[in-house]
C-alpha cells in the first residue's frame, strides 16, 4: 500500500550549512538601487531546502541562499533561489573569481522547451526575479555577487561575500556537504516514487 512506503528523511540543510561572517570583512546584502530592503549587514549565511517536489516528471529540489543580520533580528532572509544543479558551478565560479581576481560571468542555461520554472532567481528586488547571468566581481576583501535580469542589459549588485581564505574554505566545505545532502534527498525521492509506482501497479 502507498501508506506503507518509506518517508523522506529530514534533510535539515539549514542547521548544517550555517557560516558566520562576524569575523570576516564586512559584507552587505540588498545592494542594488531597486532592492526591497535597505542595505543590510550580513552576520551569517546558510542554505535552506525550500521545497522537494516533482517537476517535468523527475524529482527536483529548490534551495535558497539565506542571510541573517542582527539588524533584522537574525531572521532568515533569502537572497537567491536555485535548483539542484546550481550549487556546484556557483561554488567553482566563486573560488575561481577569488583566486584569479578577475570577474567571472556565469550564464544560467534554462532547459529547452516551454517551462514555468526558472533555474535561478533572486529575491533582492522582489519575490523571485529570474536571472540570465550571475557576475562575480572580486575586490581586495569582498566579492560582489551581481546579476543580469530579464531581457534587458541591466546588471545589479545583489550582495557581497568575503574573499578571505577562511571563508572560501568554509564555503567550499559547506557546499560539498550540502551537495551530498541534496543528492541523497533526490535519491530518496526517486526511491519513494518507485515504491509508490510499484504499489499503484499491483
Amino acid at each position: 500500500m502507498i501508506g506503507d512506503s518509506p518517508a523522506l528523511k529530514d534533510c535539515n540543510l539549514e542547521q548544517s550549512t550555517v557560516i558566520s561572517l562576524k569575523r570576516e570583512p564586512a559584507c552587505f546584502a540588498f545592494m542594488c538601487s531597486n532592492a526591497i530592503m535597505p542595505p543590510l549587514p550580513v552576520d551569517s549565511i546558510n542554505l535552506d531546502l525550500a521545497s522537494a517536489d516533482y517537476f517535468a516528471g523527475r524529482a527536483s529540489l529548490w534551495t535558497t541562499l539565506e542571510v541573517r543580520s542582527s539588524t533584522a533580528e537574525d531572521r532568515a532572509i533569502a537572497v537567491l533561489g536555485f535548483d539542484e544543479a546550481f550549487l556546484r558551478p556557483f561554488t567553482r565560479a566563486l573560488i575561481e573569481a577569488a583566486a584569479t581576481r578577475l570577474a567571472y560571468r556565469m550564464s544560467i542555461v534554462h532547459p529547452p522547451g516551454p517551462t514555468e520554472r526558472h533555474r535561478v532567481v533572486e529575491y533582492v528586488t522582489g519575490p523571485g526575479a529570474p536571472l540570465r547571468e550571475i557576475i562575480l566581481t572580486p575586490y581586495d576583501n569582498v566579492i560582489l555577487v551581481g546579476a543580469a535580469m530579464g531581457e534587458e542589459t541591466t546588471e545589479e549588485t545583489l550582495f557581497q561575500l568575503p574573499r578571505s581564505d577562511s571563508f572560501l574554505r568554509g564555503f567550499a566545505k559547506m557546499s560539498f556537504q550540502a551537495d551530498q545532502m541534496l543528492r541523497e534527498t533526490l535519491q530518496d525521492m526517486e526511491r519513494i516514487a518507485k515504491v509508490r509506482r510499484a504499489a499503484l501497479g499491483d
